[in-house]
């Protein structure tokens, strides 16, 4: 996916496409085809069939696998796209989620794994230095895309599907506030529901600065995580 977007990026810098870049539709069906191949790999290689609900326990899904994985990798990838809108925004928050994956890798053996979290993390962490408003480096779509669908992995590798929807809510809210957007301009006739969508914009339209509307999702976002960790951590009663 991060290949994907470098693509993307390599087109919006050389101006080249109708409308700079890659269409939505050449991308999602790109998005859809990277997903469609690690959700294989996961069925078909890993044997994984079976996803943990709360209240019903483990749950074998069989091919049904396949088509969720495919969704969450797509839906990560493309909400975290969305929210890289700000300076710092997304960056803050995929540092927090990797930190956060970096101990349940770590705390199901999977070692590997949680040495790649800790790079990443790490690593998006020192990105941050020169991320902040003014930016001087950015995710683009390498790294939004590529990040956002790592992160899905880990949930789908370390079976934690609720703990990712719990760190994800503001991404989903993001990427919410843009269908909810849409939706509203093409049955109410152009009337919207928010000023400018995503949602960090419309914020910002209402006269937020930029800064406090990073830092308080940044705030957000580590609630959220601390959130996902007592719910790994403290298994509800089912």
């Amino acid at each position: 996916m991060g290949i994907l977007g470098a693509i993307d990026d390599y087109l919006n810098v050389r101006n080249i496409g109708g409308k700079k870049g890659m269409s939505a539709r050449v991308k999602m069906f790109g998005l859809t085809l990277f997903s469609f191949a690690g959700a294989w790999w996961f069925f078909t290689k890993l044997g994984h069939d079976s996803i943990t609900i709360p209240g019903f326990g483990l749950v074998t899904i069989g091919w049904g696998y396949v088509a969720l994985s495919i969704i969450v990798i797509t839906a990560m990838a493309n909400s975290v796209n969305i929210t890289d809108g700000l300076d710092g925004l997304a960056g803050g928050l995929l540092a927090q989620n990797y930190f956060l994956y970096a101990f349940i890798t770590y705390n199901e053996n999977l070692f590997l794994l949680s040495t790649l979290c800790v790079v990443i993390a790490a690593a998006l962490a020192a990105f941050l230095w020169f991320n902040i408003k003014p930016a001087q480096f950015y995710l683009g779509d390498a790294g939004a895309l590529g990040l956002g669908g790592g992160l899905a992995v880990m949930a789908l590798m370390t079976d934690t599907l609720v703990v990712l929807v719990i760190i994800s809510l503001i991404y989903i809210w993001e990427i919410l506030s843009v269908i909810i957007q849409i939706t509203s301009k093409k049955l109410r006739h152009g009337k919207k529901i928010f000023l400018i969508a995503p949602y960090h914009h419309h914020l910002e339209a209402k006269g937020m600065m930029e800064e406090t509307i990073v830092m308080k999702f940044w705030l957000l976002g580590a609630l959220l995580s601390a959130a996902g960790l007592i719910f790994y951590l403290i298994p509800p009663l089912w």
